[in-house]
């Protein structure tokens, strides 16, 4: 922490040192630029180059006032004429003062209008495009980072909704299931305590982090997939076959505990036969998980309204963690509901 704060106090301190830097390679340009070819010297010399100075000086503000002000006001709100009537004013008054400074340090010649006026724009619009550049750049750096900020808000948001909405029903239904071992002396009881203990430890710290091991995320679901075969008894034909390999991957949290938790929801009422299947295993860097559970349509179209609001928040989620590295395809066919999950969960 110290570390990102020190890092956030020096970047001002960065910009103001580039600004100068590149305002004093600017000013000193005709510094620069100026050369001795052994002619007599112009009584008019020291003037010009005077002028050339001051006149750079008023670069300064002009870059400034269109990078504060009109850039953000008149461009970006698309008022473009104003821009421009606005532009062609400053441009007036910077003509207007480089007309007194040509009069007050050359005396050798008048100041025409029209060539000093041609001399001067290009100059002056390149200094209008760099600033309206520089303040594009700028934003588009300040709106990504808020992007980013909000993405993982909403991460953070998104794992807190998961970890409050590990189904009350079922934890209900496990400590009902633990009372009824309890009066029946079931040897059952002990190791049921320490699945739920692992799951109650997974949920409140281990998702605290960014991400976990595959092999604590699949420990997880195989905690919750044997408290649910526990409640369930041999109601349901359960065809479970996890294998994480030996690889030390790692992925974000509570990221596959929707699609089991969908496949038990919604694959034991109103079925005569019900078979809820998942398959986790690895390949290199690629996951490859699959849950398939048989359903009724004829229930299923008058599901409540929250049904597939997980599913999408793991949509939502896998965009925004993994971008174009994972494989999402869901299908509803022939009485089977079907998730595959291809993920690469090798770091970009």
């Amino acid at each position: 922490m110290p570390l990102t704060m020190n890092n956030s106090k020096n970047i001002p301190w960065r910009k103001l040192v580039l600004h100068i830097a590149a305002w004093a390679i600017v000013l000193s340009l005709p510094l620069l630029t100026r050369y001795d070819s052994g002619r007599p010297k112009h009584p008019d010399d020291h003037g010009f180059l005077l002028l050339h100075i001051l006149t750079s000086v008023l670069f300064v503000p002009v870059f400034y006032f269109n990078t504060s002000v009109l850039t953000p006001r008149l461009l970006y709100t698309r008022r473009y004429f104003a821009y421009a009537g606005t532009v062609l004013g400053l441009y007036a008054v910077f003509m207007l003062i480089h007309g007194g400074l040509f009069s007050l340090l050359i005396y050798s010649r008048p100041f025409k209008i029209f060539p000093s006026s041609f001399f001067n724009l290009i100059p002056f619009l390149a200094v209008l495009a760099v600033g309206t550049a520089s303040r594009q750049a700028q934003d588009k750096v300040k709106s990504d980072k808020l992007l980013q900020e909000r993405h993982e808000e909403t991460l953070k948001t998104e794992l807190s909704f998961l970890r409050s909405q590990i189904s009350p029903h079922f934890m209900f239904n496990v400590l009902n299931n633990m009372l009824a071992m309890a009066r029946l002396k079931s040897e059952q009881l002990e190791p049921t305590i320490i699945k739920l203990s692992s799951l109650m430890r997974y949920i409140l710290y281990e998702t605290d982090e960014e991400t976990v091991s595959l092999k604590k995320e699949t420990e997880y679901l195989q905690s919750y997939i044997d408290l649910q075969r526990q409640r369930i008894g041999n109601k349901v034909k359960l065809k479970v076959n996890m294998e994480p390999g030996e690889e030390e991957y790692c992925l974000p949290p509570m990221l596959l505990i929707p699609f089991i938790e969908n496949a038990f929801k919604h694959g034991l009422s109103a079925i005569s036969d019900p078979v809820i299947e998942v398959e986790l295993h690895t390949s290199g860097s690629m996951l490859y998980f699959r849950v398939a559970n048989k359903f009724n349509k004829n229930t299923d179209e008058i599901k409540d309204k929250t049904s597939g609001i997980g599913l999408q928040n793991v949509k939502r989620r896998l965009n925004l963690l993994y971008g174009n590295r994972y494989s999402l395809l869901i299908n509803d066919i022939d009485n089977w509901f079907t998730v595959s999950l291809q993920l690469n969960l090798q770091q970009s």
